[in-house]
């Protein structure tokens, strides 16, 4: 079960160098029900993803690159590209326990578009709900299904 929350970006923060990042290329297969193959610098998963916006089911396997390479010429739309940042988060400084450890999966897009937009996973719905996000996030757009990747990829032909 995936739970998380999205958010635009006011602005990227200060020491975003500091922080780990991968790569990322991903394609859809199929939107409905959500099938993605993605390479995540050397890494390669296929994920299915269920109907929801903040809850939904998914479920991750292993894929290879001749897989994936065989796979990428089938996506529906456009190719995303992407680097990810990752960001921990304490749940202190989220209006949450300390006890719990949040990671902001910060996107810088390259294709379909230059959009920025956070992601955070959080163990359950209450501390999704209960999240304050830090001042550099802005909008709150988890429940707008155009900000989902599996739809962008419509938004802009490459």
């Amino acid at each position: 079960m995936e739970i998380e929350r999205k958010f635009l970006i006011k602005t990227l923060p200060a020491d975003l160098d500091s922080y780990p990042c991968s790569e990322i290329t991903q394609a859809y297969l199929c939107t409905n029900p959500v099938m993605r193959i993605r390479k995540q610098d050397e890494t390669y998963v296929f994920t299915y993803k269920g109907k929801g916006l903040m809850v939904r089911e998914e479920y991750n396997l292993p894929l290879n690159k001749e897989a994936f390479e065989q796979l990428l010429p089938k996506a529906e739309g456009c190719i995303i590209s992407k680097t990810r940042y990752r960001i921990p988060l304490s749940g202190a400084d989220a209006g949450l326990s300390k006890d719990i450890a949040l990671l902001i999966e910060l996107d810088l897009f390259k294709s379909p578009s230059d959009l920025i937009m956070a992601e955070v996973e959080f163990p359950d719905e209450e501390s999704a709900l209960s999240f304050t996000p830090p001042y550099w996030f802005d909008k709150d757009v988890t429940g707008d299904p155009a900000y989902h990747n599996s739809n962008m990829i419509y938004s802009h032909k490459d």
